[in-house]
């Protein structure tokens, strides 16, 4: 019964909001004459009760900010640039988590042109998005034509406001995917919708959580761990009394933060964020971070060390004996270079997660967990200098957890190589290699941990300490778990990290997932490169799946997906496998997959200049990246969205949840909303 009603009153909620096409501002053109031959264009928004308008400066991660393109044209010239009056006012947006830029009820515009030709026609576009405290709609481009007089000066004559017809150019049709591609008209109760790109909390709180974690795990590497008793002592003395032992810890423990977070900061400024957000794609990028990844683990195990040059060391070593703060600030900065060689690799693969989530933050917030999990030790044991009697003694076992992340880097390294091979459908490292290869490598880990396997730096192991032999027990515990994907086992625990089932040659498991409903027994385009997963009857071309889902009177599922789109995986693997979320996938929507990340070149005849970026479009994920941002303002992968046989969204889009329920009223909710309009 409470299905039934939630399903009748948001069936209420979509019919109520596709009976009102959302316009909130107005727009009104003018110009007026200044001189002979100078004229300000003048565009003037009104706004509705409750909405605001974007200024034109806004900061990245943040809104579509109002801007206004003009025509190149002999006849006349730009002077200076657009103004905005009044001034904006800054406020807190929570659509996008961040103080902004906004106009309320109304505000003008303008442009300066200075005409070199009796009658000069100034022809462009303005692009512009609203929002209420409740959601926002999508960014909207408007075309503008002013036909200009010039008119003596000696005549004092100024235009009046005259309005003039404006051409939205959401007017046209999306099938030629030329140069434009058009905005869905949508629903009242889905706009909140295209306000969300990628999740930067989610993000940076994972990127701080594993850069805490691997704080941790190199405070107990053999370059710092042995240094911690050493300069807790330092402190001791040189303070004298225990407030001063810590006031001195915590200086050296704030100096590591911000040594650390400035160049997570560096990371950031150099690379710049429209940079950071191409790295997770990009195949230079990918197949460079295997390479650094296995130099990492090389040197883990014991081959070389990666150390910074002596000079820099011993240059930093004479500022750490200055009296006072900026001593102690370079003793902290003499502990990052002499512990190099163990920090380096963490650092490294870090760093390397961090730019892959394509958030300029991410960087300093991975190296702030990083720095924090090492400086809090050092105030701890400052105030607490009993503890230190309980620290473990210096040993072998701290050659031994390098190894043991020289077997983790290997393995993790494998995952930025499998996006380059799927990325260019090289088609070389498949599900079954690339769990072979893991299996191995966990598999001699074990075995090292139980000292059947030794390195150069290790210590001769005369009995296995507990905590060692329960750790090798994890480990081939693990070892095991993997070997029935072999034969295409789901191995959903770690199926993110794999490269997709599709890829699997032999596989007993999605062979059994027959489809409930018929093939299409259609020839999809690009069927060739990609393949749906669980056995699903899906297409990779938005307009060939929209025209096949109207032949069918079905709604189209679209599937942002990518190669290298980990969250994708998991989807995959925990939610769309899902009984009764496959039976719906199968019987109640026609399902599109558009890879965003795909390398593949477009026929030149379909290549074409991008509208928002202004970058051409040349490969199969260019045109779906762009197609997502255009329509739907987010760049984040996955995200579904399910439109109806006009492309109107039918209900809200939906990203990473794997909340199985909640996937399977999104597909109801649409489904339902579906056959209210064909009614």
């Amino acid at each position: 019964m409470k299905k039934i009603v939630f399903l009748f009153t948001l069936s209420i909620i979509s019919l109520s909001g596709m009976a009102q096409i959302l316009n909130p501002v107005k727009w009104t053109l003018s110009q007026k004459q200044i001189n002979a031959t100078e004229t300000n264009l003048i565009f003037k928004a009104t706004l509705d009760a409750g909405w605001h308008l974007y200024g034109l400066h806004i900061a990245d991660g943040g809104p579509i900010a109002t801007s206004f393109t003009f025509a190149k044209n002999k006849n006349y010239a730009l002077v200076g640039k657009v103004t905005e009056s009044p001034k904006p006012v800054s406020a807190f947006d929570k659509n996008f988590n961040m103080a902004i830029n906004w106009h309320i009820n109304a505000v003008y515009f303008t442009q300066r042109i200075k005409t070199k030709t009796p009658v000069t026609t100034v022809t462009g576009s303005y692009e512009y998005m609203v929002c209420n405290d409740k959601s926002c709609l999508p960014p909207t481009e408007n075309q503008f034509s002013f036909e200009i007089k010039q008119v003596k000066a000696s005549q004092k004559t100024v235009l009046n406001s005259t309005k003039i017809a404006v051409k939205d150019t959401t007017a046209k049709t999306h099938n030629t995917h030329k140069k434009t591609i058009d905005t869905i008209k949508i629903p009242q109760q889905t706009t909140q919708a295209y306000t969300q790109t990628i999740p930067p909390n989610q993000s940076l709180w994972a990127i701080f959580l594993a850069g805490l974690l691997g704080g941790f795990v190199a405070l107990i590497m053999p370059c710092i761990f042995p240094m911690l008793p050493l300069t807790i002592s330092y402190f001791t003395k040189k303070g004298g009394s225990k407030l001063k032992a810590i006031q001195l810890a915590s200086i050296y423990g704030l100096s590591i933060i911000a040594i650390y977070v400035a160049l997570g900061m560096l990371i950031s400024v150099w690379f710049g964020s429209a940079a950071l957000n191409d790295l997770a794609s990009s195949g230079i990028f990918n197949f460079g971070f295997f390479v650094l990844l296995v130099v990492f683990a090389i040197s883990f195990l014991g081959a070389f060390e990666i150390t910074l040059p002596a000079a820099w060391v011993n240059k930093i070593d004479t500022q750490a004996d200055k009296k006072g703060y900026t001593g102690i600030f370079f003793m902290a900065f003499l502990l990052a270079l002499v512990s190099f060689s163990c920090t380096g690799p963490i650092i490294g693969t870090l760093l390397v997660q961090a730019a892959t989530t394509g958030s300029r933050l991410a960087p300093a917030m991975g190296m702030f967990g990083f720095a924090l999990a090492l400086a809090i030790p050092f105030a701890l044991f400052a105030a607490f200098p009993g503890w230190l009697k309980s620290l473990p003694k210096s040993g072998g076992w701290l050659n031994s957890v390098k190894v043991v992340l020289g077997f983790l880097e290997l393995a993790f390294a494998l995952k930025f190589l499998s996006n380059v091979d799927l990325a260019y459908h090289f088609d070389l490292l498949d599900r079954e290699i690339f769990l072979s290869l893991w299996i191995v490598i966990f598999a001699l880990m074990g075995c090292y941990l139980l000292g059947k396997i030794k390195f150069a730096h290790d210590n001769d192991l005369l009995h296995i300490p507990l905590p060692r032999f329960f750790l090798a027990i994890l480990v081939l515990a693990f070892t095991v778990y993997m070997v029935p994907g072999l034969w295409g086992a789901p191995l959903k625990s770690i199926s993110a990290w794999l490269p997709p089932q599709t890829s699997q040659d032999f596989d007993l498991y999605t062979a059994a997932l027959t489809p409930a409903n018929h093939p299409t027994k259609v020839e999809k385009k690009y069927s060739d490169k990609f393949k749906a997963p669980l056995n699903l009857d899906a297409f990779f071309d938005y307009d060939e799946a929209l025209a096949y889902a109207k032949t069918v009177n079905k709604p189209l599922l679209i599937d942002f997906t990518g190669h290298s789109c980990v969250n994708c995986r998991k989807m995959e693997a925990a939610v769309w496998s899902d009984t009764e979320v496959l039976k719906r996938l199968n019987n109640d929507f026609v399902i599109v997959s558009l890879y965003v990340d795909d390398k593949t070149e477009l026929p030149e005849a379909e290549q074409y200049v991008s509208t928002l970026s202004g970058k051409k479009i040349k490969t199969i994920g260019n045109k779906w990246s762009d197609l997502q941002a255009k329509k739907f303002n987010t760049n984040s992968q996955p995200y579904y969205v399910i439109v109806n046989n006009q492309e109107k969204v039918l209900n809200l889009p939906q990203a990473f949840n794997l909340d199985i329920k909640n996937y399977i009223n999104f597909l109801d909710s649409g489904k339902l909303a579906y056959k209210t309009q064909q009614k």
